[in-house]
């Protein structure tokens, strides 16, 4: 083989990732010198290539006519950084996100279906016959519908005063609000007391007595919760009204209808309800 020499020497340089054993130096071809130049690690096809590192511009998997098995991965894959896919991302097996997954609508329908929202709204099942379970506690804010009537909340008030219709009750609400309403109620029914009233004029006598008050949901008391009787004969009550002013019940009396005016000697009676 014939000699070759080189008018100028040749000057290898190692650089990031590559060794070069006799990096830097100066050879001439006169002079036979081996130079090795390596990476690190082996490259062929059969061989692991491990990275520290990889900065790059976004990689794109595709050959520009992307089928079902044009593009594939085998084996393992770990994307440490962002991974935009612009399409379809169909994964066969299992997906293990180690970090946060955001996505504008997650949908999912196997054996159930459920869809996630960017909203936050969320669909469970997609026919009448689904069922879903849940184990352990679950807090809801804001309103609840169901079969298309509104709730929107949980009431414990014992006396059920708001009349609201779209707040559910308590089971301790209903017991409280039926057993003290009750108590109310059969009181005010056997409220039965008579007085015997005091002459003020032709058309008004006068009772030291407070009449019952009826309670929730009944009708107020009238005259026609007493009997009037006046020297022993019952009034009728078509001629007669009630008037509580302060502590003093007040019987007036419709002279005309009545047909007599009443007198200072008559002795008035009044039995009903008064409250004591």
């Amino acid at each position: 083989m014939a000699d070759i020499s080189f008018k100028e020497p040749i000057v290898f340089q190692a650089s990031t990732g590559v060794t070069v054993n006799l990096s830097g130096t100066e050879l001439f071809g006169k002079q036979a010198r081996s130079v090795d130049i390596s990476i690190g690690q082996a490259v062929a096809k059969t061989s692991d290539v491990v990275f520290n590192q990889l900065t790059t511009s976004p990689v794109i998997i595709d050959n520009g006519n992307l089928r079902l098995n044009s593009n594939t991965i085998t084996g393992s894959f770990t994307q440490t950084g962002n991974l935009i896919v612009s399409s379809n991302f169909t994964n066969n097996g299992n997906l293990t996100v180690d970090g946060t997954l955001t996505a504008e609508k997650i949908e999912s329908a196997l054996t159930q279906s459920v869809t996630l929202f960017e909203s936050g709204s969320t669909v469970f099942g997609d026919t009448l016959d689904d069922n879903h379970y849940i184990t352990g506690s679950m807090l809801t804010t804001g309103s609840l519908t169901l079969n298309a009537y509104k709730i929107t909340e949980i009431s414990d008030d014992t006396t059920l005063a708001d009349s609201s219709t779209t707040a559910t009750v308590t089971e301790n609400a209903i017991e409280t609000y039926a057993t003290l309403n009750t108590t109310t109620i059969q009181t005010y029914q056997r409220k039965s007391f008579a007085h015997t009233g005091s002459f003020v004029s032709v058309s008004t006598a006068s009772f030291s007595a407070l009449s019952a008050s009826a309670p929730s949901g009944y009708t107020g008391t009238t005259v026609n919760d007493f009997m009037f009787f006046l020297n022993g004969a019952i009034m009728e009550n078509d001629s007669l009204n009630i008037e509580q002013s302060g502590s003093t019940f007040l019987l007036k009396v419709n002279n005309s209808t009545l047909g007599y005016n009443l007198e200072v000697a008559d002795e008035i009676v009044s039995f009903g309800k008064f409250n004591s």
